[in-house]
């Protein structure tokens, strides 16, 4: 490994087996850190499962996980020439590359994105403790973990989970803000939901409400078939991206979002940033979020949608103020800098 301070010459490789073309907050989160760091003159050196064979997650065939070996990862490392190692995700590329550093007594640092423990608890009928304790033995491997929110570092801490470090997210508020407000054609208000339509999104509990106007739901995934057919009166729009997605934000009344399980909650900071309060459960990520305000917490999630109604948007829009993807990839890269110290030993195989 190169031995390089902080400086424009270092190289960060980052492991991921979330990666396009997936649409999700980690695939976006690393991209926008790459583009942060670059501006930076800090270099990223992505390992995904690009140019290994795969094989669809079962329920989620936009999700390929990589099918390789120690070797083949190892190879991948090496041509990287990094200065810094880390790993974002826990799923065959993660296990593979945090194996190759602990064998070769590399130092690295992990980032906790996932519940996975709640993600495979409501699929399958495994207890949480089980996952937790083997997430714990890889974390804690680390040097440092990075997690979104202070409400998780806590409870990762209570957990056993070991030298956590914040790093927050950050919003693109030219891309999403107030001006692009147009009339959306349906009947008002408009409570709006964008993510990923799967199970552990609680979408039932935002679909079943007792709300006037229309329910508008953005996104795709394996459980879109069903909802549709459960809940014909809601709007489903499918995927969308770009200033279309921006303007939809922009048109709603006010942002739900229905999920208990999520760690952050990118689409949160996106609604707000587009004026557009936001209602939800009292729970990690939107407790740390609008802690100040721009939305409302509550367990009757229909009463927090009717509350948020109330909420002037440029209150909305200023809460997202706070939230900027430059500062975010500062955190980063201070975290990976404290957390490593620098190596003179040459990056090359055991």
């Amino acid at each position: 490994m190169k031995g390089t301070g902080v400086n424009t010459n270092m190289r960060i490789l980052i492991v991921t087996d979330a990666w396009r073309p997936q649409v999700n907050g980690v695939v976006m989160t690393l991209e926008r850190l790459a583009q942060s760091l670059e501006h930076m003159g800090v270099g990223t050196v992505f390992l995904t499962p690009e140019g290994f064979r795969t094989v669809a997650l079962p329920g989620y065939t936009e999700i390929r996980m990589a099918l390789t070996t120690p070797a083949q990862v190892a190879q991948r490392m090496d041509a990287a020439n990094a200065d810094r190692i880390h790993i974002a995700t826990e799923g065959p590329l993660g296990l593979l590359a945090r194996r190759i550093c602990i064998a070769r007594g590399l130092p690295f640092t992990t980032s906790y994105h996932t519940r996975f423990p709640e993600f495979l608890r409501a699929r399958l009928p495994v207890p949480q403790e089980w996952t937790y304790r083997w997430l714990r033995r890889f974390h804690n491997a680390g040097n440092a973990m990075m997690v979104a929110t202070p409400s998780l570092a806590a409870e990762l801490g209570e957990r056993g989970f070991t030298n956590i470090r914040l790093w927050s997210r950050g919003v693109d508020t030219a891309q999403f803000n107030p001006a692009r407000r147009t009339d959306p054609g349906l009947g008002g208000p408009v409570f709006l939901y964008v993510g990923r339509v799967a199970v552990e999104k609680n979408l039932p509990a935002f679909l079943d409400l007792d709300l006037p106007g229309t329910k508008v739901v953005v996104g795709d995934g394996p459980a879109l078939p069903d909802l549709k057919a459960r809940y014909p009166q809601a709007v489903f729009m499918g995927l969308k991206r770009g200033d279309e997605l921006a303007a939809i934000y922009a048109s709603a009344d006010v942002f739900v979002f229905p999920s208990r399980t999520d760690t952050f909650g990118n689409v949160i900071i996106e609604a707000l940033a587009s004026g557009t309060p936001v209602a939800a459960y009292p729970v990690t990520g939107p407790l740390d979020i609008l802690a100040e305000g721009g939305g409302v917490l509550d367990e009757d999630l229909r009463a927090a949608a009717l509350a948020a109604l109330r909420i002037p948007r440029g209150e909305a829009h200023r809460r997202a103020g706070g939230y900027d993807w430059n500062e975010s990839a500062r955190q980063f890269l201070a975290h990976v800098t404290t957390a490593i110290p620098q190596h003179s030993h040459t990056w090359s195989a055991a």
